[in-house]
């Protein structure tokens, strides 16, 4: 890969390229959660037990280029070929100047490469008051037996231990790969047109206004407006999805979008800084933020529970001496062959057994990863804990427009009474729903045309849940539904409810002059939505703004257990504290911003259409990328896998370190027993914890 140096605004370079930002972010969250408790994979990078860099570094040796990976394997092997030199010098081939201090110092020389870096931590880690980490526990292990003569079992536990670390680095980094993917997505550089000739510049220097030009193939930098008639991207990488998308001139387009045939001219819109990337970035850089209750209770669990293991662990030596010391008859202990050195060799088995690396790494990385699986489906969720809670959820509660239906809507019919002009009406609708971002106010835009600039808006206010109002010509002029017909106390002379279309009302001058009709489409995968979440056991509400025809029309339709219509937002509050009150979990599913009430309530709130809305991704939880319902039973059953991932290893884990330990301060097992249990124990739970970024959702 070419590193491209990143650089300010005076074209200065900056401290790392593109590639090192990369790791540098996606490492971040594990490494403070590694250090949080203490566990293995902290920051050493000036002690060789960083293993971050796996795939970054080579390693040179008498001019030899090493692969990255054997460089990251070296001490351990030269530590694994110096043990089991000495084990057939022990057992096969004796020698007889192996003996003494030649021994002894050929036996720390293996432990040296594997030690070193953990004796390191354990001291800093107690300089910092953090006394009882896993690097203690491995450090008194270890030191111990080579105290008591046990050499072999000494360099063994740390060799062992180092390996497993390296497992669990590879781990991380698999786990980090869709969320390097999410990163990785603008270009350094981009072609940019000045003075009618393109010319490549960095992509942070480019302004807003300046023209990207954008060949097929090529990733786009940043956000902007498409101004060639057509072009057809991927946008995979923010979405999840495959499907070609194509966009049409004037439409936005955003960085990290790909451009799949002709060449493509954008006009820039945003800020490099400030682009939906970006966002999206921070989101999921920061979403183990938010921790999940399992990972708070094991994170608290583990500082309660080393201090314990090493207690137990010094009365194990402590007890049967004094038992001996005394002359007690307890345990069994015969007082004639009574050895101190075995009861220390029990507590060292103990404490390598009871080693909590199983628990504090596999559990935060499967949170990591189940964030890592949804980020690559297109879901983002804010923190691991949304991940447990959309798990539990028992009740879907779901906007209309934009959710289940296209929010694409079109004008139908326009019914006005005949002694108005229809064209001077239309003009005047089209003014004033030019203040609104609503979709029915791009329908009426695209039906009617060009705003006339002629014509004057004044005191236009928009009324939340009804429509808009302003003064045209001195007179009062209202477009939205027919509830706000009865706030204005305006007299109509039609049933609003024996039309299943949605109405939009016109009122002038006190007087009510006509509505328009207007129409939405169900999106393709709905129905496949409301399946999936009625086999996953959830049950489905729809609430939403709309005439209650519409609403129940959809409803029915999709199959969907209750719809209710013509409400506002604090019907739809109402709403969910009725479902609330039932002591029922609840998710919210809308547009994020004018539902910002009931996303508040809810236990869980995802907004639809990551894409479309910066305030979406402010608001919701739980942030859908592509508009597509059918990633919400997705999101659900990503949760539900991990959870079950997560617990799978908190039951192993419990019963191992419940089990052995009793077996080892029995004197049942052996310190190669109890690295080969504390080792396989972590590496079997990491490997769980991986397997959901394989899993098809």
């Amino acid at each position: 890969m070419e590193h491209k140096h990143l650089y300010d605004d005076k074209g200065k370079q900056l401290c790392c390229t593109q590639e090192e930002k990369i790791n540098s972010v996606a490492n971040l969250q594990l490494k403070k959660e590694h250090k949080e408790v203490g566990c293995c994979a902290t920051e050493a990078e000036d002690d060789g037990h960083n293993h971050d860099s796996i795939s970054n570094e080579q390693l040179t040796i008498f001019g030899i280029k090493l692969p990255s990976i054997i460089a990251y394997f070296l001490l351990p092997i030269a530590s694994l070929c110096l043990l089991l030199f000495a084990l057939a010098l022990d057992h096969y081939f004796p020698q007889a100047w192996f003996t003494g201090w030649v021994r002894i110092t050929w036996y720390l020389l293996a432990y040296l490469p594997v030690g070193f870096p953990v004796l390191k931590e354990a001291f800093h880690s107690i300089k910092k008051g953090e006394i009882f980490s896993e690097f203690l526990l491995m450090s008194i292990a270890t030191i111990g037996a080579f105290a008591i003569g046990e050499y072999p079992e000494g360099v063994a536990v740390m060799l062992f231990y180092s390996i497993g670390e390296i497992f669990q680095a590879m781990a991380v980094k698999r786990a980090k790969a869709n969320i390097k993917t999410l990163l990785d997505q603008r270009p350094d550089e981009v072609t940019i047109i000045r003075n009618n000739e393109p010319k490549t510049v960095k992509a942070e220097l480019v302004n807003i206004g300046e023209i990207i030009q954008l060949k097929p193939g090529e990733k786009l930098g940043l956000d902007g407006e498409l101004i060639s008639e057509n072009a057809s991207f991927n946008t995979a990488a923010l979405t999840g999805e495959s499907k070609p998308d194509t966009k049409k001139q004037g439409e936005t387009v955003l960085a990290g979008m790909i451009n799949l045939n002709t060449v493509a001219l954008v006009q820039v819109t945003t800020a490099y800084t400030d682009s939906k990337l970006s966002k999206i970035l921070d989101l999921v850089q920061n979403a183990t933020a938010q921790k999940a209750p399992t990972e708070l209770f094991i994170r608290k669990f583990a500082k309660i529970y080393t201090p314990i293991v090493v207690l137990f662990a010094t009365l194990i030596v402590v007890i049967p001496f004094l038992i001996y010391f005394f002359q007690l008859d307890l345990l069994s202990i015969n007082h004639s062959t009574f050895s101190i050195s075995n009861w220390i060799y029990r507590a060292l088995v103990f404490l390598v057994i009871s080693c909590p690396c199983a628990l504090v790494i596999s559990i935060p990385l499967g949170y990591f990863g189940g964030i890592g699986a949804a980020s690559k489906n297109g879901i983002l969720f804010k923190g691991s804990n949304f991940l447990d809670l959309i798990a539990k959820i028992q009740n879907v509660v779901m906007d209309k427009t934009g959710t289940m239906t296209e929010g694409v809507f079109k004008v139908q019919e326009v019914i006005l009474k005949p002694e108005f002009n229809q064209s001077e009406i239309l003009a005047m609708v089209n003014a004033l729903e030019s203040q609104s971002t609503h979709p029915v106010a791009t329908a009426i835009h695209n039906y009617v045309g060009k705003i006339d600039s002629n014509i004057k808006l004044e005191n236009v206010e928009e009324i939340s849940g009804h429509g808009l109002k302003a003064i045209v010509d001195d007179k009062e002029l209202l477009v939205g539904n027919f509830k706000l017909m009865d706030k204005f106390s305006i007299q109509y002379d039609i049933d609003p409810a024996s039309i299943v279309y949605t109405l939009i009302a016109i009122a002038y001058d006190k007087i009510f002059i006509g509505y328009l009709t207007i129409a939405d489409s169900i999106k393709e995968d709905a129905q496949i939505t409301i399946d999936k979440l009625k086999a996953l056991g959830v049950k489905t509400t729809m609430l939403s703004g709309d005439k209650s025809t519409v609403v129940k029309f959809v409803a029915d339709k999709l199959g969907i257990t209750n719809a209710y219509g013509d409400l506002l937002p604090e019907d739809k509050v109402n709403k969910v504290k009725e479902l609330i009150a039932k002591n029922e979990t609840v998710c919210f599913v809308g547009d994020g911003v004018n539902d910002a009430p009931v996303v508040a309530l809810s236990n869980v709130g995802i907004a639809m259409g990551g894409l479309g809305s910066d305030a979406t991704i402010e608001t919701a939880d739980v942030v859908i990328q592509d508009d597509m319902p059918s990633k919400i039973p997705m999101a659900i059953n990503i949760s539900k896998q991990t959870r079950k991932i997560v617990w799978q290893n908190i039951i192993l884990a419990f019963v191992v370190k419940a089990i052995v330990p009793i077996l080892g301060a029995g004197g049942l097992a052996t310190m190669w027993e109890a690295v080969f249990a504390d080792v396989g124990v972590a590496l079997l739970a990491i490997l769980n914890a991986v397997r959901i970024q394989r899993m098809k959702f």
